[in-house]
């Protein structure tokens, strides 16, 4: 049974938010079936407790710790060098050498190495016999979607972000045996981008754990005003999360208020930024923090909202919301990629006003059938077992 490096830009644990999530399940899938040895970096204090938990999953660990004043200082060496910032940000000797390491006395037969920024620890030098690299989403496009909303010279910045990892991310597919997107969409989107890259790319979605994620189970109510609660989860220090939780606040709160003063939004999620946590002064706008578990805010929302003016990929908030049976209404740009017919199993609606009705609706008595059809579709199309399945069906193609 060959060993696996298995490289990751943050630990793989907890599984509370997007990026911790697909790796996650990945990793452990891996780890149950190989000798997996784990590299990556732990850039938030608080998951240092969890460090024993992801020792146990594996046969060996690498955990490097990542000041991010300190990384991001490190990382403005891009701009001498020509490379995106992101890859001097996660750039260390340390890293260098435990990887050296394990491939010189383990040598694993592949390498999965989930994001671009830590692709330079195997692309272009030594390396196992294969190679899988999972980007996830196009990330150069993200950035290019963020120059577009700045002003200079953050434009440029994010304009030159984008050009410098597209370059890469087309270097990083030609070298790797096969790189994978979390949708079809990401997929298409990067064989546009990249047409010499069109054999070797593959569409694996995230899975849900619907089990876990369920409306079956009994969860204590977590707050305990009444009236209807509009519900928010996420990172709260990540740019997209933030620009949505304002958006809904200054654009859509108020409408749903004028028409039912107790209407609240409760924003849940971790590290939350200045401007989030400014947000708690607003009448009707809890902001949270981290929770223990976000499955209680969820059961108990009378809808869930994913106000995202800014997106990649699948969100992970739309399906858990999905999964929970909970009414969930996004914006076009978070529906992007998702298995699942607007309508019937979530509502889409675009502009403060169509949001705010259709919020109104899903809190209404169309809300519980839309919420059932919901759950139905991620039960069907997005259980892990069959995330699983096609990428255990991949590696073994790769391995003839």
């Amino acid at each position: 049974m060959p060993d696996i490096l298995f490289l990751a830009q943050r630990i793989p644990y907890p599984p509370d938010k997007g990026d911790k999530l697909r790796s996650f399940h990945f990793l452990r899938f891996l780890a149950e079936r190989h000798p997996v040895h784990l590299g990556c970096f732990v850039d938030d204090p608080d998951d240092w407790r969890h460090a024993s938990e992801v020792k146990r999953m594996v046969a060996s660990c690498c955990l490097i710790p990542l000041d991010r004043r300190w990384a991001s200082l490190r990382g403005l060496r891009g701009f001498a060098t020509g490379e995106p910032l992101g890859l001097p940000y996660y750039r260390d000797a340390r890293m260098t050498r435990w990887v050296d390491t394990v491939l010189a006395e383990r040598r694993p037969g592949l390498a999965f190495v989930f994001s671009s920024q830590v692709a330079p620890y195997v692309v272009g030098g030594r390396r196992p016999p294969l190679t899988v690299m999972d980007f996830c989403d196009v990330d150069s496009q993200k950035w290019r979607q963020y120059a577009e909303k700045r002003r200079q010279p953050m434009r440029w910045l994010y304009h030159r972000e984008a050009e410098r990892l597209l370059a890469f991310e087309r270097r990083v597919a030609l070298t790797a045996d096969a790189s994978l997107f979390v949708s079809a969409a990401e997929r298409d989107l990067f064989q546009t981008l990249a047409p010499e890259t069109a054999a070797r790319i593959h569409a694996i979605g995230n899975g849900i754990d619907a089990d876990t994620i369920s409306p079956h189970h009994s969860y204590p109510r977590p707050f305990d005003e009444a009236g209807p609660v509009a519900v928010f989860t996420g990172a709260m220090d990540y740019w997209p999360n933030i620009e949505a939780v304002s958006w809904f606040t200054a654009e859509v709160l108020p409408l749903l208020r004028r028409r039912a003063p107790a209407w609240r939004l409760m924003i849940v999620g971790s590290n939350p930024s200045a401007a989030v946590t400014a947000l708690g002064a607003t009448a009707g706008v809890t902001v949270t923090g981290r929770v223990a578990d976000v499955r209680p805010f969820l059961a108990h929302a009378s809808v869930v909202v994913a106000p995202l003016l800014t997106a990649r990929g699948v969100q992970n908030k739309v399906l858990e919301g999905m999964a929970m049976a909970r009414p969930v209404v996004a914006t076009p740009e978070a529906n992007l990629g998702l298995d699942a017919e607007a309508g019937a199993h979530l509502l889409v609606a675009e502009g403060p006003a169509a949001f705010a009705a259709a919020v109104q609706r899903a809190a209404g008595p169309d809300g519980a059938e839309i919420g059932m059809a919901g759950r139905r579709r991620v039960v069907e199309r997005y259980a892990w077992p069959s995330r699983f399945a096609d990428l255990d069906r991949l590696l073994e193609t790769l391995g003839r």
